[in-house]
């Protein structure tokens, strides 16, 4: 397991926090009947003013800044008993002696950024009142990392951050692969009563991109743009960057080429494009890399995209890693011109990627922002395996693109499924005319990769087989014919009938549907409300052998991880 990441919970903090819950009101369903859906001739808490939470992680360099929202208190004496520390899994790990709350750090460049952009959950449809689902894909997983990084620093990472599709496309689903070359992914559904209500049911749809061999990617154009400004010192940031930038470079073969741009104050080249059998150029330059100087991410983009464009591979990937920590907050470069700078850049074929490092300074949303305008991905990484997971076993996802602007659209029977939410994807939801508006972008799969959408639906009577509930469609434009000027989208339909409804989740869903409910539940959903963190962790089915074993048993300690900071919470009097 991680065993530089696992620690045991040693510390303790006062947190002062607010709750409150609003009313819902519950929207009374006309009963509906319509002749089209059915075969012939068949039948129709009060606020708490104060929270203790004990716990922090064992770390090897000294600790972050705190959010906003954290206030260090000096505990009143006697000091209460301390809860057992929580063991992990790595065996190795030694409880530290506790230690009182250290007092607040001073406004840094590491304190978490204050004013988040309210995040608006999916809320449940009427679907007589909107009977139409459309989204656009997303394979980003920095979500899920940078929560992980909070819980294992003993903190439960702020709602805002907590994305539920990021959450669930961070696992592997092992959904059944193409079968034929020629189509870039297979698509997945199961229906099946949901874990945390049999009442309700969830429908899974699943696509997996076909897997290309490394030694087979098409010729890489790629650009590091290096943030090496001074907040970017500790060992969790520029230190970990390099080391897992010289992993990729480990793998790189004579056809590809790489350059380096770093910004701090003012942008350079480090590195011009150079064949990536130069190794032993490119480490060198990766190693000299220090860290001084304040951000400016704009004129890094600038030069880094000038660099890429005059290495251009034609026919192969061309594509700029931007890695950093934090905001780009120094410069005239406003946000609206460097999203339009990026989204010009995508248009002449130059994709851009986001890495995140550190932790509570870093702007999450503006890279994730950045990677989906730039048709690329965001991932946060937050140690060594987080970035050989990236950069090494995912390479080929992470650069090489199978199908652009894929789009998701569910159309629901309102006969039969009455009410329906989605799962996450709220900032990539589309308008119902967008689906099949080639001229509206959206998100890429790489290969390799799976993308996984949850509806929680309520169903009526499913008795008649071959009721339909829902059509499925999905757009989708060839990565090859970028190259050709073709931008013409091809459609994939799929008829989900009552037959297809299953009386318990299959081992897929079940998974799924534990990941969801996992961020559902740190976000405050409802929904989950009566679902312990344990109950989620039953549903997580682990294999030694399986690949990702080591992902989904740390999955099961974070959900414990997770209850003990809420269960340890005591209301101060």
């Amino acid at each position: 397991m991680r065993g530089k990441r696992w620690g045991v919970l040693a510390c303790s903090v006062i947190l002062a926090v607010g709750c409150a819950k609003s009313a819902k009101q519950e929207v009374a369903v006309a009963e509906a009947s319509e002749e089209k859906y059915y075969p012939a001739n068949q039948d129709s808490n009060a606020p708490i003013d104060r929270i203790e939470v004990t716990g922090s992680r064992v770390r090897s360099q000294g600790s972050a800044g705190e959010s906003e929202s954290v206030a260090y208190l000096q505990a009143p004496p006697p000091r209460p008993a301390e809860p057992a520390p929580i063991a992990l899994s790595d065996p190795t790990r030694m409880p530290i002696p506790l230690s009182p709350p250290a007092p607040p750090p001073p406004p840094s460049d590491h304190a978490e950024p204050a004013a988040p952009t309210p995040v608006i959950r999916n809320s449940w449809q009427i679907t007589q009142q909107s009977s139409v689902s459309t989204f656009s894909i997303d394979v980003d997983t920095g979500s899920y990392t940078l929560a992980r990084k909070y819980l294992t620093d003993g903190r439960l990472p702020s709602p805002h951050l907590v994305r539920t599709e990021e959450f669930i496309n961070y696992f592997d689903h092992d959904y059944p692969r193409p079968a034929k070359a020629d189509t870039p992914f297979a698509v997945y559904t199961e229906i099946a009563p949901a874990p945390w209500n049999p009442q309700r049911f969830l429908l899974q749809v699943g696509i997996q991109g076909y897997e290309v061999d490394q030694r087979d990617l098409p010729p890489a154009n790629l650009v590091f743009l290096i943030d090496t400004s001074g907040s970017m010192q500790s060992a969790d940031k520029l230190p970990l960057l390099k080391q897992g930038f010289a992993s990729l470079v480990e793998r790189l073969r004579a056809q590809d080429r790489v350059a380096i741009v770093t910004y701090a104050g003012s942008a350079g080249l480090v590195l011009p494009s150079t064949a990536g059998d130069q190794q032993r150029a490119i480490l060198a330059a990766l190693d000299k890399l220090e860290a001084g100087g304040s951000t400016n991410g704009g004129a890094g983009i600038e030069l880094a995209y000038k660099v890429a464009k005059e290495s251009r591979i034609a026919g192969g990937i061309n594509r700029v890693i931007l890695a950093t920590d934090g905001d780009f907050n120094v410069g005239t470069t406003s946000v609206d011109a460097l999203k339009k700078l990026v989204e010009q850049q995508r248009a002449s074929g130059t994709a851009l990627t986001t890495l995140g490092f550190g932790g509570y300074a870093y702007n999450d949303e503006m890279s994730e922002q950045l990677a989906d305008i730039g048709d690329g991905n965001h991932a946060f990484i937050d140690d060594q395996l987080e970035a050989r997971k990236v950069l090494v076993r995912e390479m080929g996802g992470t650069l090489l693109t199978i199908a652009r602007d894929v789009k998701i659209q569910l159309e629901f029977n309102p006969v039969l499924v009455p009410k329906y939410r989605l799962l996450g994807y709220e900032n990539r939801m589309l308008r119902r005319e967008d689906f099949a508006n080639d001229q509206i972008d959206a998100g890429e799969i790489g290969a390799g990769h799976d993308v996984t959408a949850l509806y929680e639906l309520e169903l009526a009577d499913v008795r008649q087989a071959e009721a339909l509930l829902a059509t499925l469609r999905l757009r989708y434009k060839p990565a090859e014919e970028q190259a050709q000027r073709r931008d013409q989208s091809r459609l994939i339909e799929h008829r989900l009938l009552a037959r297809d409804v299953l009386p318990v989740p299959g081992p897929r869903l079940r998974f799924a549907a534990a990941v969801a409910g996992f961020a559902e539940k740190l976000h405050g959903s409802e929904a989950l409300a009566t679902t312990s963190y344990s109950e989620l962790g039953s549903w997580v089915q682990t294999h030694p052998q399986a690949k990702d074993a080591q992902e989904r048993t740390e999955l099961i300690e974070l959900m414990e991880l997770s209850a003990a900071l809420a269960e340890n919470k005591t209301v101060a009097r």
